[in-house]
């Protein structure tokens, strides 16, 4: 049995792969997210392939802006939505990224201007990834 689990290596936390994500990341918009990444092999000396050798994992950062959300508690609200629909329906992804011997470091980004119900955020999430695995597939 698959477990649902967001343990604290799949967290974005290195300020180098956060940059290269921006700078040089693939990027896709789903509304009400835009999504971002890059992908590693496992034989590249890159900081997603170091940090801890698993092979076909993503690393996840999660961004709402402060311009649409003022307060922290509406941005936290939606930060652990998405978190919760991510670690819900992420095997699909970890599977391929498995059989395509990648790693990648993802970045969900919130451009919505009002809080949207778990259940909009979780079917959005599916189709995001979805469409992530068809770009990387490719």
């Amino acid at each position: 049995m698959i477990r649902n689990t967001f343990k604290k290596a799949e967290r974005l936390t290195n300020k180098r792969i956060f940059e290269s994500i921006f700078e040089s990341g693939k990027s896709i918009s789903v509304f009400p997210f835009k999504l971002i990444w890059i992908e590693t092999n496992t034989t590249s000396p890159t900081p997603l392939s170091l940090r801890s050798g698993v092979v076909g994992e993503a690393q996840l950062g999660i961004s709402v802006p402060k311009k649409s959300f003022a307060k922290a508690v509406d941005r936290n609200t939606i930060k652990r939505r998405i978190r919760e629909s991510y670690r819900k329906n992420k095997h699909s992804l970890y599977e391929m990224l498995k059989e395509k011997n990648l790693s990648i470091a993802l970045m969900i980004i919130y451009i919505s201007k009002e809080e949207l119900p778990y259940q909009e955020i979780e079917k959005k999430m599916i189709v995001s990834l979805q469409k992530v695995q068809e770009i990387i597939n490719v």
